[in-house]
């Protein structure tokens, strides 16, 4: 058994080196490839800043990534404070080695793990003392030379960067959730109805708040739109965050169904308007820039 194992959040770039690694040695040694990975973040369990921490993929959206490369088989581990408290060697021996029959070990560049906090050159060490084949990825950096990792693309994200975190996670960033019903001010009194979205990951990380260009799918179909994140201070102060998307040229009703918004790029930043008239006057303008970017995607 060939084997990776980290907690992989939003299998970017850098990941997706380490699991072509992977997948390229399994086929050239006859032999299965496995990731092993961890469920819920340690930092949860641990409380490094767990309060704070949000993610860049569901355990779902996580495990579904690394299927697409090739990955034969996922295991999920529960992450737990006795199994934090394993050491390197223990965690290769007992799990990676006994229980998952791996022989081989691909690491990234920064690979640690154990309660040790052994660094990626003692991980390799102890891997290899146990009789474990090792391969180590080199590091990746994005076009613009900045080492890639999901920490940064969670900055670049919470900033509405979103070109600045496809680059890095390899595709643009999604929220996957269920349409609730809202207070319906977009279509009763501004002419522009939202679909409400309830995630279904609460940890998901949500991008800055602001207007956003947007792919949408919904009822097995693919369709443009402009999503709003925010607090809707126009409306009143003190609004839990929300996300309401517009979706053009569409009039179905989706209250309860599945909906998958990918953001292509931020328009502007929330802005509280002294009237509807004024934010209904926005809306219009961010809905015509929108539809001029479709006609740029489809070169026309």
């Amino acid at each position: 058994m060939v084997v990776a194992t980290g907690f992989f959040d939003g299998v970017h770039i850098g990941h997706r080196l380490v699991i072509r690694q992977l997948v390229e040695a399994a086929r050239s040694r006859g032999d299965e490839s496995m990731v092993v990975t961890f469920w819920p973040h340690p930092r949860t369990v641990l409380q490094q800043e767990a309060r704070n921490l949000r993610l860049l993929t569901s355990l779902p959206e996580k495990e579904a990534l690394l299927k697409s490369l090739g990955v034969g088989r996922v295991e999920v581990i529960r992450f737990t404070r006795e199994f934090g408290a394993l050491t390197t060697r223990e965690y290769l021996k007992d799990w990676l080695m006994d229980r998952y029959g791996a022989g081989t070990i691909v690491l990234g560049y920064d690979n640690r793990m154990g309660s040790d906090a052994t660094d990626a050159a003692s991980v390799r060490r102890i891997a290899e003392s146990l009789g474990l084949e090792v391969i180590t990825a080199p590091k990746v950096s994005s076009g613009k030379g900045l080492d890639v990792s999901s920490t940064k693309i969670r900055t670049e994200i919470a900033r509405g960067n979103m070109a600045g975190a496809s680059e890095m996670l390899g595709y643009d960033y999604s929220l996957f959730g269920v349409v609730v019903s809202g207070e319906q001010i977009g279509s009763r009194v501004l002419g522009f109805p939202t679909a409400n979205m309830q995630l279904y990951e609460p940890l998901k990380l949500i991008p800055g708040n602001g207007v956003y260009f947007v792919k949408v799918r919904t009822l097995g179909k693919d369709f443009y739109g402009m999503c709003n994140i925010g607090n809707r201070p126009t409306v009143r102060e003190g609004n839990a965050t929300t996300v309401e998307t517009n979706i053009f040229d569409f009039d179905e009703d989706i209250y309860g169904l599945d909906i998958e918004v990918t953001f292509l790029k931020k328009i502007r930043d929330e802005i509280r308007f002294t009237t509807f008239t004024q934010l209904k006057a926005q809306l219009a303008r961010d809905r015509f820039y929108c539809k001029s970017l479709i006609e740029d995607r489809n070169g026309k």
